[in-house]
């Protein structure tokens, strides 16, 4: 699995933060940032792309 955010689309809602905080991390400018590989995680990577308001985060299987 591979995994992405479009940050220029990101509101900085930080929920991908909270929902996954082994992959995600809101970076010095707010915006969400991926800052480790999903492996392990998958689920938690899921359920924060399905929860993101914006739909900036695209998985690639």
């Amino acid at each position: 699995m591979k995994v992405n955010i479009d940050r220029e689309g990101c509101i900085r809602c930080a929920l991908c933060a909270e929902v996954c905080p082994e992959v995600f991390r809101m970076a010095d400018d707010g915006r969400s940032e991926t800052y480790k590989s999903p492996d392990g995680f998958e689920n938690q990577v899921r359920d924060a792309a399905i929860g993101c308001p914006v739909n900036v985060i695209h998985i690639e299987e």
